[in-house]
């Protein structure tokens, strides 16, 4: 079979869970192509530097500095809706010129064709709200299905049963449609074979828009700087020279591959990243986050992207079954 995969550029988790499933296609005998844009296409590329790959179209958004981001999320929408139909237009030249026999769509809204098999993927078949938008939250679900129901088939990286659930109410609904299917938690250190190397006593995972990105690392920064504690922060930043640059007790670094990143993260005696799902896939393949009927003591701490209620939810989530250090 012949596989067209392509994540949302919206930080790197997208790109970063669509590594596995890339692997295992491969790993099948099948062919597969990449599509994207931005640093999640750069992300797939430097994982499978051999493989094709297509431009789709850019999505280039930006947070406000502030806490609140749903005037900044309205204003987006005219945008989101244009890359949609732009992807979707490109999606059909592509099929003009060769055959699919899936197309992998991690959160592209308009990557869908009636003339292929297409797939939807995500973890959030029901949508958080912020405070004070909740009452539309049954809207926005709603809203999200009539987006998915033009996929043959939607999959759910997730557990089926809600009490091993790493997204909790995020990935279920009371009546999910016979097309949605649950795969399982996806994450590039799945089956990693690594040591760790204990260099580093914290390890800082960045990710997601600007300018919060940023913001976090300088926060960080901030608080390490001069203290006895040797620091590690990754950027995240996968077209910078990656060049480590040190300053005193801590060390920047734009991003790691794979082995490098898991034994920091093994060998570190307490991890910051932001609470994004993708990421806490990577830590629960890597032990550190278990099920809710797993209680385990941790040492993560997990910082929501200001006015992400996905994210606030999902450390809030963890918190309850995982104790973390501060």
């Amino acid at each position: 079979m012949k596989y067209l995969v392509a994540p949302l550029n919206w930080g790197l988790g997208h790109a970063s869970r669509c590594v596995p499933l890339v692997r295992r296609f491969l790993d099948e005998g099948h062919e597969v192509i990449l599509g994207g844009d931005g640093e999640s296409l750069t992300l797939l590329r430097k994982h499978f530097p051999k493989l094709r790959y297509v431009y789709l179209a850019p999505l280039n958004l930006r947070y406000s500095k502030g806490k609140r981001q749903v005037f900044a999320m309205l204003c987006a929408l005219p945008q989101l809706i244009s890359w949609a139909f732009k992807d979707h237009v490109l999606l059909k030249a592509v099929l003009r010129e060769e055959h699919f026999d899936k197309v992998i769509s991690d959160n592209r809204f308009g990557l869908y064709c009636k003339d292929v098999n297409c797939v939807y993927m995500t973890h959030q078949l029901h949508i958080k709200l912020p405070k004070g938008w909740r009452w539309a939250e049954p809207l926005a679900e709603r809203l999200h299905a009539c987006i998915y129901r033009h996929f043959d088939e939607v999959w759910v990286p997730d557990y089926e049963d809600f009490a091993h659930s790493l997204a909790g109410e995020l990935s279920h609904i009371k009546h999910p449609a016979a097309y949605i299917r649950y795969i399982g938690p996806l994450s590039r250190f799945d089956n990693q074979e690594s040591i760790s190397d204990g260099q580093f006593d914290i390890v800082a995972v960045l990710s997601g828009l600007e300018p919060h990105r940023t913001l976090l690392e300088q926060e960080i920064v901030t608080r390490f700087a001069g203290k006895k504690e040797t620091v590690l922060i990754v950027e995240g930043l996968l077209n910078k020279p990656n060049t480590r640059i040190k300053r005193g007790n801590i060390t920047i670094v734009p991003y790691l591959n794979d082995d490098e990143l898991t034994a920091a993260l093994l060998g570190a005696k307490h991890i910051i990243a932001r609470s994004g799902y993708s990421t806490i896939m990577d830590l629960h393949a890597l032990g550190f986050v278990k099920s809710k009927i797993e209680n385990r003591k941790s040492k993560i701490e997990l910082i929501p992207t200001p006015g992400q209620p996905e994210q606030e939810y999902l450390a809030k989530t963890i918190r309850n079954f995982a104790t973390l250090e501060k």
